[in-house]
Formats: structure tokens, sequence, C-alpha cells
């Protein structure tokens, strides 16, 4: 096993007195983990920041072996682990990336998502300007692993038009009438998940509340739950500064 690609590190943890094991996401090869020796020293550790981009070399004899990884530093991010919430974004979307998606199965949209998610908490200079990218990548992991949520009609009446709501229950959009008398029950739907675009404060935080609850419900759940403490104290974090 040979691959060299570029990658975003999501995870980095300890292994014996000086190496680290490493998992970062590429585009062609997905989630690719590896042992860097000397992950640990002074000079590799700030390579191996989560969020920060690389050049890795992942070599092994067989497919079951943990590979060797060498890196290349291409681009970090580690200026942000200084600031309080782009620190927390950082760490919630490395840790939700890593969680989520299986080992060496390719997601290309998701690893371009991530880069451009990235990269706007990098360059806004209030979190208002990646809050909602960051809502709507969650959106598209979701779907990229067969949770998607069916925002296109209503799934009372089947109609496109008047799209306001979401069910807990089904993932399924709602239309304003179809809602009549339940709307307590129901997930307020935000423009921007379906239509893109720049959001104000309380339509991000309704999109979070969204797809908050369906990474709980159908994705992050018993051994996978952990990087959930990372999301609220993010949404937290947000709910001050917005206050």
């Amino acid at each position: 096993m040979h691959l060299r690609a570029e990658a975003i590190v999501l995870a980095t943890r300890a292994h014996g007195e000086h190496g680290a094991v490493v998992r970062a996401l590429t585009r062609g090869d997905g989630v690719q983990p590896g042992y860097v020796r000397g992950g640990r020293s002074r000079q590799l550790r700030p390579v191996l920041q989560p969020a920060n981009a690389i050049v890795g070399e992942w070599r092994a004899r067989t497919g079951e072996q943990l590979a060797a990884l060498t890196v290349e530093p291409l681009h970090s991010r580690a200026a942000l682990h200084g600031e309080p919430l782009p620190a927390a974004a950082l760490a919630w979307l490395t840790a939700l990336t890593a969680a989520a998606l299986p080992e060496a199965q390719p997601y290309p949209r998701l690893y371009d998502a991530l880069g451009a998610v990235l990269d706007a908490v990098e360059a806004a200079p209030a979190a208002r300007g990646w809050a909602s990218a960051l809502a709507r990548y969650e959106l598209l992991l979701l779907a990229e692993l067969g949770f998607g949520l069916d925002l296109s009609a209503c799934v009372v009446t089947g109609g496109g038009d008047d799209l306001a709501f979401v069910s807990p229950r089904s993932g399924g959009a709602v239309s304003r009438g179809a809602a009549f008398g339940y709307e307590e029950r129901l997930f307020a739907l935000p423009a921007f998940l379906t239509e893109g675009g720049a959001a104000d404060w309380p339509d991000i935080l309704a999109g979070l509340a969204i797809t908050g609850h369906f990474l709980a419900r159908d994705l992050l759940v018993e051994r996978r739950a952990d990087p959930l403490v990372a999301r609220e104290r993010l949404v937290a974090m947000l709910k001050r500064a917005v206050a």
C-alpha cells in the first residue's frame, strides 16, 4: 500500500513515547490513518494539529497494517486554535468528520466542503460569516451518509410551495398550511438551508437545531456520540456571542 495525497488532519493521538497516530481526510481515498514517527516532537506537533492541510505519504506492506505516515505541511490553521470561537468550530468539524466517516471510502464532496468551511472560519472576521456554512456542512454530511433530509417538498401534501418547517420524526419539510396547529412540534426551516446565501442569527441557530437533532439521533449514537460535547460547547458559545 502506497498513497501520496493532500489531506486535512482530523485527529491526532499519542502512540508510544514519541509517535502519534493521525487520521486525515483525503479527497480520493477517504479517511486514512497512519503512524507518524516523532509525531509528538516540537517540530511535528504544530503540523499535525486538526484542521491543518498536509501532504501525506502512507506506506504499508499490507492493507490491514497501520501505515507509516510521513507528512509535509501544506497550510497551517494553528493560529485559529488561539481564538475561542474559531477553535471550537475547528474542534467540532474535525471531530464530527473523524467520528462519522468510515475509513478508506472516498467522499470528495465532503472533502471539498470541509476545506471550504475551514477556509471560511479562517477568513471571516466574525462567526456569522461561517456559522451558516457549518450548518450546511452538517446537512451535507447527513446526506452523504444516507441520512439526508427531504427539504424539497412537503411530507404531508407533496407540494413544494411555502415550506416553513421540518418534521423531527421524518426529516421531511412541512408547508405552512399543513403545519397549522402543530408549529410548536416542528423545527422552523430557515431559507439558507435550501437556498444557500447569507443568514441572520435566528436562522443560523434554527438551522443548527435541525442538523443537531438528526446528527444525534441518526449518526452520532452509542460509542460515536462523544464529539457531540464539542458541538454543545460550540453552540453555547455562539448563543452567548449573539446575546
